[in-house]
């Protein structure tokens, strides 16, 4: 799992372009609820070693965030081959992540 966010963020067209199951966390290392989230995201994702979580710095004109339309963090984007299979925004519970992973790597 990343643990800093990338400043740097992929081009739209990159990540669509992407092959297999991708999570994008778009958040800041300065929220409140991105570092209280930090804990159930690591647990979620480590059951799925395979999964590529992207870990990406956001805010307002950041191209990235904008074209997935996310307006809270952390929003987590689940993905498989480059298509948006699930979403989840504030995670309160590791629940709420597992099924959106099932969905993009059934074989955890």
């Amino acid at each position: 799992m990343n643990t800093i966010y990338a400043q740097t963020e992929p081009s739209r067209a990159d990540v669509d372009a992407l092959a297999g199951a991708t999570v994008i966390e778009f958040g800041t290392p300065w929220c409140g609820w991105c570092r209280a989230a930090q804990p159930l995201i690591a647990g979620a994702l480590s059951g799925h070693p395979q999964v590529r979580h992207l870990k990406i710095e956001d805010g307002p004109g950041q191209p990235l965030g904008r074209s997935f339309r996310v307006k809270l963090w952390p929003t987590l984007v689940f993905m498989k081959d480059g298509q948006e299979i699930g979403r989840v925004t504030r995670p309160a519970n590791l629940d709420q992540l597992r099924e959106p992973l099932e969905r993009i790597d059934p074989r955890g």
